[in-house]
């Protein structure tokens, strides 16, 4: 296994999507091998990609508040790491959206990456670019409101989010079983697996 101080700095170096990226690159992961909670997401935005800073934005506010976090402990690299589908800002597509994430990164870093994460407790996919790459046979066909209705069938590998952007408000408003039955239980399982096994030994799993 690669070291991993030495793995990010061959990532934060990477300029495999340079020619499509009109920022350039700038490689964000956040998180130390000891993290408790693995968010895995799309890619940067724009302010992220200025600050470095993951879901340094109101989507990420609304995702601290669906997680029952501060700002404190999300940042604290050795509690929480975010990896994204795409470590770089994409661009814009025509509608004023960002792009995708570019499809190189993913199958790229993520092998030699998240081996170094095997200690977390807990691990979100956080939209459906997220959710397509890791549980693709289970979510083919299937819209990403279909994926996270069966929530409940990939515990305890995986927790599946939307991502929170404000394009999400209304189905989140239309799907009442979002904010009265997987956050509480999201909220457990995040506390639980930032407790972890501090002074105990017992790692924070979970049965399905």
């Amino acid at each position: 296994m690669d070291d991993f101080d030495e793995l990010l700095v061959r990532i934060r170096a990477c300029t495999k999507c340079a020619p499509y990226l009109p920022l350039g690159p700038n490689p964000i992961v956040r998180g130390r091998p000891s993290a408790r909670l693995l968010i895995v997401s799309q890619a940067p935005g724009t302010r992220v990609h200025e600050t470095g800073l993951s879901f340094n934005d109101r989507s990420g506010d609304r995702l601290r508040l669906w997680l029952g976090i501060d700002r404190s402990t999300f940042y604290d690299e050795t509690q929480v790491a975010v990896v994204g589908m795409a470590f770089c800002y994409p661009g814009r597509d025509a509608n004023g959206g960002d792009l995708p994430p570019r499809p190189e990164c993913a199958p790229l870093w993520h092998p030699v990456l998240r081996p170094h994460f095997a200690p977390a407790a807990l691990t979100l996919l956080v939209g459906n670019y997220a959710i397509r790459y890791y549980l693709a046979a289970a979510s083919r066909g299937r819209s990403m409101g279909a994926a996270i209705a069966r929530w409940r069938a990939f515990l305890p590998e995986f927790f599946v989010l939307p991502h929170p952007s404000w394009r999400t408000t209304a189905w989140e408003r239309a799907n009442p079983w979002f904010g009265d039955e997987l956050l509480p239980e999201l909220r457990r399982r995040v506390a639980a697996a930032l407790v972890g096994d501090r002074g105990s030994g017992v790692p924070g799993r979970f049965p399905a």
